[in-house]
């Protein structure tokens, strides 16, 4: 038998255990796995798309030491969540864990928690290419790009989305793979433009390290802390290999190495990128200050034909990680209401028989998305005044939204273990050894502070938003959930040890070796 067959037959018996049918196409490598998360932290998505909110704030010190900081922690955040998805490798993911580590109620919220969180990101992804790609086109058509042409690209944007990813995950998964490779080569276009073709060259090194300037009415440390925004957005999404682990050969390996080199590599290539555009500012003012400030700070530094050729090349690396994010929310919604977890489940969970692809999840996941960012356009319409940008708001509500729901599962580990309901037998194939319990403690308390900073003023409407969202989860839960949702077949048994004993009746009690250098 060849080692492919091997494999699969290996991972539908895996997926058996926890009470699941092997229903999606399992197609994808690792470097697929890898891809989708690495094309939905995309940074030539947030890093790009929230410069000026980071310069404004934070100054030029928020490329240099805020990206770093955030990455570090995130690397925790990552490495806690890898763990859990080589222990639990089922689709539904964060509240899979939840479920199994706890009960079926802190399933169900993790997972609501979660959509609100998806909903965010794609509506802030795909709104950020429509920020780059409206100004770009009323260039060369001759209109005047304003918040409606930006929501009608945004919509536009959104259903192309949508229709790639009914049509098949074979052709996702390559259009993934190029994703990453283009990421790459962009970032590279960039640093080598701007390294050699700035006009009046570079700034010196350690302008990339100076502190203590804001272009805000906050002191410095504060406004610092406002501006970490743009590192935190652009380091979420990474749960999408998770999401995929059931489409994933071999994914008890390769989808914690996914989630985890995602972060790394994204870390790596977007300080490179920060770098060179931050030490081309002319004028970090009138950048802060500008409708785009990584236009801005492009357009001056390159100029003309060359800087319009480079903003477009960034533009579409946007676009794939949106159609990225659309993937990994269709799979998440399709694994809870395969659970019976929302209204009207038995839609959204059924397979396209043509393409074995959840299709009405997918086009639910673009509905719901417009619609958070179409009502911040009539709030905007309403209130011309308001002083919070949509951009801003839709990523405070990803980042908030997605990390509480990292965190729960991280959280309820800790206690299993304390408890000793989760052994070191209960690991899958990657695990952290004897560092598991301090990398999920620092992982937590920085969770818990990135959250908080996300929701101060001048985001606090993405803090109304989500009081509001968990204020209605509530009502569900009590009106009907928490009688009527069984919680997902994982976690029917309610017990790690129970899921062991279906392990070893199914394969006989053989299983992978472990270690942090588990290789795919």
């Amino acid at each position: 038998m060849r080692p492919q067959a091997i494999h699969h037959d290996k991972d539908k018996r895996d997926l058996n255990k926890f009470g699941y049918a092997q229903e999606l196409l399992r197609s994808m490598g690792g470097f697929s796995n890898f891809a989708i998360s690495f094309s939905i932290i995309s940074i030539l998505t947030g890093a790009v798309s929230l410069y000026g909110h980071g310069l404004k704030y934070g100054g030029p010190g928020m490329m240099g030491f805020g990206w770093t900081i955030v990455a570090l922690f995130v690397m925790f955040v990552a490495a806690s969540m890898s763990e859990l998805a080589s222990a639990i490798p089922t689709a539904g993911a964060l509240y899979h864990w939840a479920a199994i580590l706890k009960n079926k109620r802190w399933g169900w919220y993790t997972a609501w928690i979660n959509l609100i969180g998806q909903i965010g990101i794609v509506a802030g992804i795909d709104y950020s290419v429509a920020l780059f790609a409206d100004p770009l086109l009323a260039s060369v058509f001759g209109y005047a790009s304003n918040d409606t042409t930006i929501l009608i690209a945004f919509t536009v944007i959104l259903l192309s989305h949508g229709v790639l990813n009914h049509i098949g995950i074979r052709i996702v998964a390559k259009l993934n793979d190029f994703s990453a490779w283009y990421h790459i080569a962009i970032v590279a276009i960039v640093v080598v433009s701007l390294a050699f073709f700035t006009k009046g060259g570079l700034n010196s090194v350690d302008y990339l390290f100076k502190v203590g300037q804001t272009f805000s009415d906050k002191p410095y440390m504060f406004a610092f802390l406002i501006g970490l925004l743009q590192a935190q957005w652009t380091f979420t999404g990474y749960d999408a290999s998770a999401h995929t682990i059931e489409e994933t050969i071999n994914p008890r390996v390769r989808a914690p190495w996914g989630i985890f080199t995602s972060v790394v590599y994204s870390f790596v290539f977007g300080f490179l990128m920060l770098a060179f555009v931050t030490l081309s500012i002319k004028d970090a003012a009138a950048a802060a200050g500008s409708d785009n400030a990584f236009i801005y700070v492009i357009s001056q530094a390159l100029g003309g034909t060359f800087g319009s050729v480079v903003l477009w090349l960034v533009t579409a690396a946007m676009w794939f990680c949106g159609l990225s994010s659309i993937t990994s929310f269709s799979r998440m919604m399709y694994a809870f209401s395969r659970d019976k977890g929302m209204p009207f489940s038995r839609q959204w969970a059924q397979i396209s028989k043509k393409y074995r692809t959840p299709a009405k999840a997918i086009w639910l996941a673009v509905a719901l998305s417009f619609l958070l960012a179409f009502i911040d356009y009539i709030i905007k319409l309403v209130s011309p005044d308001a002083t919070y940008t949509t951009i801003a708001f839709l990523t405070a509500v990803s980042v908030v939204g997605l990390y509480v729901a990292y965190g729960i599962p991280v959280w309820l580990k800790l206690r299993a273990k304390a408890q000793g309901r989760f052994q070191a037998k209960h690991n899958g194939p990657w695990h952290l050894g004897k560092y598991s319990n301090a990398i999920s403690i620092a992982a937590l308390v920085w969770i818990v502070f990135i959250c908080i900073m996300m929701i101060v003023p001048p985001n606090e409407m993405a803090g109304y938003a989500l009081a509001g969202m968990l204020v209605l989860l509530v009502i569900m839960d009590l009106a009907y959930y928490r009688k009527h949702f069984q919680g997902p077949q994982a976690a029917l048994s309610n017990s790690m040890e129970d899921i062991l004993r279906r392990e070893r009746e199914l394969e006989g009690d053989s299983r992978p070796g472990a270690g942090f250098t588990h290789k795919a």
